[in-house]
């Protein structure tokens, strides 16, 4: 049955706040709930009440995440809606504010998008993600501070340990006993950054192999395309979410940072377009049909720079293509 009310939503942390219109824009009731399960429970009560509801979320990724979900289960449309524009916060903002500009967005169809798809495998891809970026952030800060204190250590220490690559550095560092007193701290601080160094690589082996079991089921199409590594095609799946939700491929270029036009920057940006980078770099380095795309843009004038974006660029609209053809990503 087609929708006759429109329930927009504004989600923090401990409270949601919604206001419900009618199919005029008119408001006809509001709400403040706890973002608990009884909380959602008694916003689901109050809205059908009132006739069929649809809803807007905003922050439907984060905040309002649950909310969103036990609306799916119970088969009620469900829709994000992106944050206030500057113009509209001239009006004022509060959370009921909000809540009924997000409800104006549904009723008007501006700035709404479907939930991102993936389900379960894509929130653990996420998850995965984020631990990873924690633990190449941890390994190489242990590892700068290592190569510090090697740079300012006694001359005789330093020069048994100068010259070495990062693993070389690591496995002799671990192995080090103090010469003397002089020595034993220094020696103590050098051997614990090292064994965090290891045990950090440990956890990211682990962690891409957890990757890589999640993408082989999820996107194989994606991981078989040359260039495209476990981690690249699981920021490719969490980045996207439903591909459907963009309008084409260009839409995916844009949201990858890869479009002529310059668009905002953020995280969800700019970690795909680093995957997007890497790609490229390999396959530019390993495909020969890469290379000479690349060495055609560079023949006609193009800088190394706008070559690599146009290179980026079409992997966007290709990536984008797979994606949508797996009927594994699309909304739940």
């Amino acid at each position: 049955m087609e929708w006759t009310v429109a329930i927009g939503v504004d989600t923090h942390k401990r409270t949601h706040s919604a206001v419900a219109l009618d199919r005029v824009g008119t408001q006809i009731a509001s709400c403040e709930i706890e973002a608990t399960s009884s909380g959602y429970a008694r916003l689901l009560s109050w809205a059908s009440e009132l006739g069929e509801p649809a809803f807007a979320l905003e922050g439907a990724g984060s905040y309002g995440s649950g909310l969103a979900s036990l609306l799916v289960a119970v088969g009620l449309p469900v829709y994000e809606v992106e944050r206030p524009r500057r113009r509209d916060r001239r009006r004022g903002k509060n959370d009921l504010i909000d809540a009924a500009r997000a409800a104006e967005r549904l009723l008007s169809g501006d700035g709404l998008s479907a939930l991102r798809g993936g389900g379960p495998a894509r929130q653990e891809l996420r998850l995965l993600l984020l631990e990873r970026r924690s633990a190449v952030r941890a390994r190489t800060a242990a590892l700068n501070q290592v190569h510090s204190i090697v740079l300012t250590a006694p001359t005789r220490l330093r020069e048994r340990l100068d010259g070495l690559t990062s693993d070389q550095l690591t496995d002799r560092c671990r192995r080090l006993r103090p010469r003397d007193q002089t020595e034993r701290v220094l020696v103590s601080v050098l051997n614990r950054l090292t064994a965090r160094a290891r045990q950090l690589t440990r956890e990211l082996a682990q962690l891409e192999s957890e990757l890589e079991r999640i993408v082989t089921t999820l996107v194989p199409d994606l991981l078989a395309q040359p260039g495209i590594g476990p981690v690249c095609a699981a920021q490719l799946v969490v980045s996207s979410g439903d591909p459907e939700r963009m309008r084409n491929e260009a839409s995916f270029a844009a949201l990858a940072g890869t479009s002529p036009v310059e668009a905002s920057s953020g995280p969800n940006r700019r970690q795909l377009n680093a995957a997007l980078h890497v790609i490229a770099r390999t396959r530019i380095r390993c495909h020969p049909e890469t290379r000479a795309y690349r060495d055609r843009l560079l023949a006609r004038g193009k800088s190394k720079r706008e070559a690599m974006r146009c290179v980026k660029r079409q992997l966007a609209r290709h990536c984008y293509r797979l994606l949508l053809a797996n009927p594994a990503l699309g909304t739940t």
